[in-house]
């Protein structure tokens, strides 16, 4: 029986050994103060510059990939609400 082991690989990406499956990280939960600074920011703009994407990371004490990944989720649930009418 062997026993699996999870790997950290260079690019920051996880693996079980021997399978060469990926594990998914943990779902980011944002705190109401993040998500109202967020979607405030969305108001003004649906598209962040990377500086201001790192800015506003910083601010929050987020990663600027998850700034990203939470404007292009925004992005996307938005334009599917104005599709609707």
């Amino acid at each position: 029986q062997e026993h699996e082991k999870t790997l950290a690989m260079p690019n920051g990406e996880l693996r079980i050994s021997g399978k060469g499956k990926k594990l998914r990280k943990p779902r980011t939960i944002y705190s109401s103060l993040q998500l109202q600074a967020l979607n405030q920011r969305f108001q003004q703009t649906q598209y962040l510059a990377l500086p201001e994407r790192a800015e506003l990371a910083a601010q929050l004490g987020l990663t600027q990939t998850q700034v990203k990944i939470w404007f292009q989720n925004k992005r996307s649930k938005y334009k599917k609400i104005m599709k609707q009418g």
